[in-house]
């Protein structure tokens, strides 16, 4: 009998799943910010926590990672994650309505923050290179923890919440610049050379990005997509995105910067949504193995051994970003409670730090100790977030009361209202979308056939790729925003899957749909479509219309008759459409 291959990482892989089993509701149960749990957990579970006391309690060694090796590839894999939902969520369109503050606001403050904190870490007595990097790493904010903050508060349609992802949104597209830097500035060259050795790699990037995302990954995802199969659809992502991180890694780059460049070309397909929703379970689950990863790297002995210096820290970095950042908010355009409190929400470091800071240590271009206080900075900054966001909300509404200006208020009711989802986009729905463009009503098609898909991108029009009956997906493109959904799918149960789901998500939305016959339109209006037009019933209707009409038949009779008639075939009795629904 030959030998049994062992799995590697087999025990620390069950291991962290094991936690991850029970932290994660434990988290969201507490409304524990997720991203410090495993950070925490990481740090006493790791070589520097519990599992250094495993020689004097054996029994520790079952439930600890005694090396941090042993964790490393687990933990590669969800930077990875990390850093391809960071390019999934980058978008031309995104950047082109929002340039003035993504590159007016965001820019100034990511190379004012990131100077000031460097400038504070040189006089600390840090290297140069050193204080490069731990300054561009401070001056990222937290996508995940503001973004939920505001989604929470419902403000991400306000002033603030738009100034807010626009910042963030530079800082997303920072992070491929700044993590190579870090890692090139580890290399035995001077700092200017080595500057410019990342530039250049940064423009090489760029260029594999435009020559792959046009002469192979659209035309491959829509030839290997099929419909109603997303276990394909995910099979393609994750071989594409391990084949550009080993590209880059080949080129002398990292793994996590492939990631991202698989993110960004993917974020401009119409395959992207449904590539988001795909991997959404997983998304606590990888995202927790980085943080774990990072703080298995923490010495919990430092909150005992620094217990005023890292909260000065902390404190201090909150303040010196506010300082930054609100009086360009201010000046462009916000009012003056909304960008002190844009400055503190802001404030904190982010994940994108751990990031730069993991990658700068292996590369040695920073002290292991500076950077693991970074890190406890950063972590710190994450938990007390809530709280510094409560308090600019009180700060916002003290400034308000004294210098109140109903100006920007008035200008941001005024813009445009929603707009309208199609639900397929097949003949009657490119023919809704004629009309719409004609009178430039906006609108947003969604199909499951990505070939129909790939031919609308090509003419133009804002398709996407997905399964129209979920919510989740729609969400995505705005139909808590749109005026009405049409759903305009020929296939009967397809349709009234969709008309269900949409119906108990959105109760107050206007629905209407095209129904294949008699039939299907009562079991469309019994799931809550508030207009329903069947094709077979609407043809013969207006036939008898115009017989009629040329027999001699009034023409107010005419319309009372087909009214009736539509009225009558439609509706049927309650009961019975009910019925059939069932």
């Amino acid at each position: 009998m030959h030998d049994a291959i062992p799995i590697p990482y087999l025990r620390e892989t069950m291991l962290f799943l094991a936690v991850a089993g029970l932290l994660i509701p434990l988290l969201q149960r507490l409304r524990f910010n997720q991203i410090f749990g495993f950070l925490i957990a990481g740090a006493l579970l790791g070589p520097l926590g519990l599992a250094s006391l495993a020689h004097e309690q054996p029994w520790l060694q079952w439930v600890t990672f005694p090396s941090h090796e042993g964790f490393a590839a687990l933990g590669e894999l969800g930077v990875m994650f990390l850093m391809f939902t960071i390019g999934l969520e980058m978008s031309l369109q995104r950047l082109v309505s929002l340039r003035r503050w993504v590159f007016g606001v965001g820019t100034g403050q990511l190379l004012v923050s990131a100077a000031a904190i460097g400038l504070l870490a040189r006089a600390a007595g840090a290297t140069t290179v050193a204080s490069i990097v731990i300054g561009f790493s401070l001056a990222f904010s937290s996508t995940a923890v503001v973004m939920q903050l505001l989604t929470r508060r419902r403000e991400v349609g306000t002033p603030l919440g738009r100034a807010s992802f626009s910042v963030l949104l530079l800082q997303d597209l920072a992070v491929a610049p700044v993590l190579v830097l870090a890692i090139v500035l580890g290399a035995d060259v001077e700092p200017l050379t080595a500057t410019g050795l990342a530039l250049v790699k940064g423009l090489a990037a760029v260029v594999l990005i435009y020559l792959i995302g046009n002469l192979v990954i659209r035309p491959l995802f829509r030839q290997l997509s099929l419909p109603g199969q997303p276990d394909s659809l995910m099979a393609l992502t994750v071989v594409f995105t391990l084949a550009i991180a080993v590209a880059t890694q080949l080129a002398g780059l990292s793994l996590a910067l492939g990631a991202l460049l698989a993110g960004v070309l993917l974020s401009e397909t119409e395959f992207r949504h449904e590539i988001e929703l795909t991997l959404a379970p997983f998304r606590g689950l990888l995202l927790g193995l980085f943080f774990f990863s990072v703080g298995m790297g923490f010495d919990v002995r430092a909150l005992v051994t620094e217990p005023m210096l890292l909260p000065a820290a902390v404190a201090g970095l909150f303040v010196l970003k506010a300082i930054v950042l609100a009086p360009m908010l201010r000046l462009a355009g916000l009012e003056r409670g909304a960008a002190v409190e844009g400055g503190l929400l802001l404030g904190q470091a982010g994940e994108f730090g751990f990031v730069v800071l993991a990658a700068a240590i292996a590369a040695q271009t920073i002290d292991a100790d500076a950077g693991r206080f970074a890190m406890w900075v950063i972590g710190l900054s994450l938990v007390a977030t809530p709280l510094v966001a409560r308090i600019g909300q009180a700060l916002r509404v003290a400034i308000d009361r004294r210098w109140w200006s109903g100006s920007l208020a008035a200008a941001d009711s005024a813009t445009p209202g929603g707009h309208v989802v199609i639900a397929g986009f097949g003949r009657v729905g490119r023919m809704l979308a004629e009309m719409f463009d004609r009178e430039s009503t906006p609108y947003v098609a969604i199909d499951a056939d990505p070939r129909v898909v790939a031919a609308q991108r090509d003419a133009g029009r804002p398709a996407h790729f997905g399964d129209a009956s979920r919510p989740e997906l729609l969400r995505r493109l705005g139909l808590e925003n749109a005026v009405a959904l049409v759903v305009t799918i020929d296939e009967a149960a397809p349709a009234l899957r969709i008309v269900n789901a949409i119906r108990s998500e959105f109760p107050q939305l206007p629905i209407f749909a095209r129904a294949v016959d008699e039939k299907h339109a009562r079991q469309l209006s019994a799931a809550g479509a508030e207009a329903v037009i069947p094709e077979t019933l609407e043809s013969t209707l207006r036939l008898g219309a115009l017989v009629m009409t040329r027999a001699g038949v009034a023409e107010a009779d005419v319309d009372r008759l087909v009214r009736e008639e539509r009225d009558r075939r439609i509706a049927g009795e309650t009961v019975d459409a009910i019925n059939a629904a069932r």
